[in-house]
């Protein structure tokens, strides 16, 4: 697999954390980088597919009140709870 060298400045303890867990895991600076990279993208893809799905959702008029959302969250002390607001 062909790479590419990535340079980041880091804040000191940030780098000082980072050295303690590859010397705990017997793992490079360098593998840890790529696995906390790989992680983090792969969250920020799927916060991105759920987002264009929940606009998709509002594009389609699939929405609840905000006021009966409320009206419900309000509710859920009291010894009558709403039904779940559909």
């Amino acid at each position: 697999m062909n790479t590419k060298v990535l340079t980041a400045h880091v804040p000191l303890p940030l780098a000082e954390k980072l050295d303690q867990i590859a010397a705990r895991m017997d793992r490079s600076r360098g593998w840890i980088v790529k696995q906390a990279l790989s992680a983090w993208i792969s969250q920020e893809e799927e916060r991105r597919r759920l987002t264009l799905e929940a606009l998709a959702d509002v594009d389609a008029g699939y929405v609840i009140d905000h006021q009966a959302v409320q009206a419900w969250a309000n509710s859920l002390d009291t010894d009558t709870p709403l039904p779940v607001p559909h």
